[in-house]
C-alpha cells in the first residue's frame, strides 16, 4: 500500500462465504475515510447476480455506518436520548466508498445473501485502522476512539 493507505480484511461464513477487504486513509483532519470495499463471495448458483450486488452494497452501507457512528445513547438515569432516526447517524452519499462485489462462480445450491457483508463489515474497517494508525478498536462506535468520515 501506499503511504498514508492501509487495509483490513475479515471473512465470514454467515449465511454464505465471504470475505472483505476495507481500504482506507486519513483524510486532511485526522478522520478515517474509507476509499475502498471489496467483497469476494460464495453463495453458490447466483440466481440473481444484480440483487446479490445490491445486497451486499446495502449490507456494507448498514455494517459500516453501525460500526462508525451507530449508537444509541442513554441519559443518567438510563433513559434512551436517541429517540428517532434523525440522530442515529447513517453513511451519507459523501462517505460511500467504492465497492467491488466478486461474485464466485459454483455448482452448489444457493445459500443466503440477505445480510452476509455485515458481520465482516466492522472488523476489516477496524483491521484496517490498527493497520494504518496502531489504534485497536474495542469498542464501537469507532468514532468514538478515532473521527471517521
Amino acid at each position: 500500500m501506499p503511504e498514508g493507505k492501509a487495509r483490513g480484511i475479515a471473512c465470514s461464513s454467515f449465511l454464505s462465504h465471504s470475505a472483505h477487504v476495507i481500504e482506507i486513509s486519513l483524510d486532511g483532519r485526522g478522520r478515517v475515510q474509507i476509499d475502498r470495499v471489496v467483497c469476494a463471495l460464495d453463495c453458490g448458483i447466483e440466481v440473481n447476480p444484480d440483487l446479490i450486488r445490491a445486497q451486499i452494497e446495502g449490507g456494507l452501507m448498514y455494517g459500516l455506518s453501525a460500526a462508525a457512528w451507530g449508537e444509541v445513547v442513554l441519559g443518567d438515569g438510563g433513559e434512551i436520548l436517541t429517540q428517532n432516526f434523525d440522530r442515529y447517524p447513517v453513511m451519507r452519499m459523501r462517505s460511500v466508498p467504492a465497492i467491488e462485489v466478486h461474485l464466485i462462480e459454483s455448482t452448489e445450491p444457493p445459500t443466503g445473501v440477505g445480510e452476509v457483508s455485515v458481520p465482516s463489515a466492522a472488523p476489516a474497517l477496524t483491521n484496517a485502522i490498527a493497520a494504518l494508525t496502531g489504534t485497536r478498536i474495542r469498542q464501537l462506535p469507532v468514532n468514538n476512539t478515532i473521527k471517521v468520515a
